[in-house]
């Protein structure tokens, strides 16, 4: 009688989250928990020590230089460990870095194979346990990536970017949420993309530790806060190539200049990784 129950809930409930995601009505995860017991441990990133940049490389920024990324700019050394966590800080530098001028400065890290131990996977679950950096316009993300999202042809089997999460809410009517997008077939006019609706917390996410994960198998992508599903689907065609992970800061804005907002903000701020893992399936 009790499972009986726990799928009649569970039904409901998922068809008021795809009822809230197809509103855009923001809302608290209520679906069903993720089951671990069917996955296998395959990445563990705990941050203990110095950053291993045997691992961790530049998101697209190499070597000492600095990259503009929307309204800020990212250098890769910004990044370090410090009490057993990553420490991403985005900070505004007067006198510039690595070849550019005064703006905003973070970073953004990944396990592409640039990186001599890199990481990538196809299917499985992915989780990041973190606090999110607080300020206005700024917002970090862990996120899944591949070379197959350029690839114009009307599908994202061949590579999606997966926003597992985004905390780009600060300072809206729902500042306490994160949102969880998908975008393929490049970033130009064939650009195609799939954004849900804002999901809340119930711990403040800029103070105290949430977890943020995704199971990704053949046929679907869904979400989780704290191992509680948020929603699912598989726009686009579900991804069928390997994946690295991405971590990153930035600022809203453009070629290093940041959005014009009044309540931009005016101090550092910092996002706090306490780990990144994935899991395969065991079948």
């Amino acid at each position: 009688m009790f499972a009986f129950f726990s799928k009649i809930t569970a039904f409901f409930c998922s068809i008021l989250i795809t009822i809230c995601v197809a509103l855009d009505i923001p809302c608290y995860p209520m679906g069903q928990k993720v089951d671990m017991d069917k996955f296998d441990l395959t990445f563990e990133e705990e941050f203990d020590g110095e950053l291993d940049r045997s691992v961790w490389s530049g998101h697209y920024q190499y070597g000492t230089t600095s990259e503009a990324r929307k309204g800020s700019y990212w250098n890769q050394h910004l990044a370090y460990t410090e009490d057993g966590s990553l420490v991403i800080p985005i900070t505004y530098l007067e006198d510039g870095m690595g070849g550019k001028g005064a703006g905003w400065y973070s970073a953004g890290i990944d396990t592409d194979s640039d990186a001599p131990n890199g990481f990538s996977q196809k299917f499985g679950y992915f989780e990041c346990r973190c606090i999110l950096p607080e300020g206005a316009d700024i917002w970090s993300a862990f996120w899944l990536m591949n070379d197959g999202v350029y690839v114009e042809d009307g599908s994202g089997r061949d590579g999606t970017e997966i926003d597992i999460f985004e905390s780009d809410c600060y300072g809206k009517t729902l500042p306490n949420s994160i949102t969880s997008n998908l975008h393929f077939d490049g970033y130009g006019d064939s650009h195609q993309k799939h954004g849900a609706t804002q999901f809340l917390l119930k711990n403040n996410p800029y103070k105290e530790f949430n977890t943020y994960g995704l199971e990704w198998n053949e046929n679907e992508y869904i979400f989780y806060i704290n191992g509680v599903e948020t929603f699912r689907t598989d726009f686009g065609g579900v991804s069928q190539n390997e994946e690295y992970l991405i971590l990153s800061v930035e600022m809203r804005g453009e070629n290093g200049i940041p959005s014009e907002r009044e309540n931009a903000p005016a101090d550092d701020a910092f996002f706090i990784v306490d780990y990144v893992k994935a899991y395969q399936y065991k079948n």
